[in-house]
């Protein structure tokens, strides 16, 4: 009867295991063909160097710096109304358009309602909507309102990119196969990548809205699969010394972590010169950052920047 009992038992369990095994697998295939047209070679992403700057004329660089504009997705709730404000009076000026995605209606601050309450429906309609309402603009970056950016570094990075090629931009996390851009540290989608993804929300055996494993996968690994299946695959943007310029961490934490881990060369064990984000930021944080980024100077240093990228017409950045 006690044989009887564990087989019955392995059994379930086995059962239970192979079920699970299916589910997990069956909302994304294990395999998705590509062709050569298709494949990316860069997965380390890094702006031009100086010297390859130097190289640029300056009618060129004037070209390029005003070519490069951006479209900030900020995805935001009611309940993270002080994030909200923080972000739409700090980093988000800088954006050449900047657009607030929220879960319902607030009469605080402009936002589009996307009346929606799960996560990963939202962002497929404000990536959509960023999509329809894009009047020129070929960069996206989509951010959470506890994330701060500098946008003319991100700016850099895509300097010499092109954005009818498929580019998809962050701080790189792997799962299992997949390889995706972490949410909180903000993600970059060119226009051709964008273009692409619109076209896998229409196929909802390879990019479902709703899934079928047993648990949800989260919206950045879902975003992360449907790009997959349409050629385009998770890029680590880095400076020239392999420093992470997508930062999942507050500049609090991260230079804590420094002292900690490397205190005789705290700064350069730290962080980039160019870090584009900082993640798990308050509202005061920020404000603090803005202050720390774009207002304070030491008088009579030049840095001799190469190129400016000027602000969006009738933006009170600072």
């Amino acid at each position: 009867m006690l044989s009887e009992g564990s087989s019955f038992f392995k059994g379930m369990l086995l059962g239970g295991v192979f079920c699970l095994f299916l589910s997990l697998f069956g909302t994304f295939s294990p395999t998705v063909p590509l062709t050569m047209e298709d494949q990316h070679h860069h997965h380390h992403l890094k702006p031009l160097s100086k010297e390859e700057m130097q190289k640029l004329s300056e009618t060129q660089m004037s070209v390029l710096a005003q070519r490069v504009r951006v479209y900030c997705i900020i995805m935001v709730t009611p309940k993270l109304l002080m994030y909200w404000a923080a972000a739409n009076d700090t980093w988000s000026k800088h954006c050449d358009k900047s657009v607030f995605y929220t879960s319902e209606s607030s009469k605080a601050i402009k936002a589009v309602d996307l009346q929606e309450k799960d996560e990963w429906v939202r962002l497929r309609k404000a990536i959509t909507h960023a999509y329809e309402h894009a009047d020129g603009l070929r960069w996206f970056f989509i951010a959470r309102p506890t994330t701060f950016g500098i946008i003319e570094n991100l700016k850099y990075l895509v300097l010499n990119k092109e954005p009818s090629q498929p580019f998809y931009i962050g701080h790189v996390e792997k799962s299992g196969e997949l390889e995706y851009v972490e949410y909180d540290s903000g993600i970059v989608l060119s226009y051709e990548a964008v273009r692409r993804l619109i076209e896998i929300f229409e196929d909802e055996d390879r990019c479902p809205e709703q899934g079928y494993s047993l648990w949800k996968l989260s919206e950045e690994k879902q975003l992360a699969a449907c790009l997959k299946f349409s050629g385009v695959f998770a890029e680590n943007g880095e400076d020239a010394h392999g420093k992470s310029l997508f930062n999942k961490k507050s500049v609090n934490t991260l230079i804590s972590d420094s002292i900690k881990q490397n205190p005789e060369d705290v700064v350069e064990s730290c962080c980039s010169d160019m870090a584009i984000t900082y993640s798990g930021m308050s509202p005061s944080q920020m404000q603090v950052m803005m202050y720390g980024v774009y207002r304070l100077r030491a008088y009579g240093h030049n840095f001799h920047d190469s190129l400016t990228f000027l602000p969006p017409k009738n933006s009170d950045n600072d």
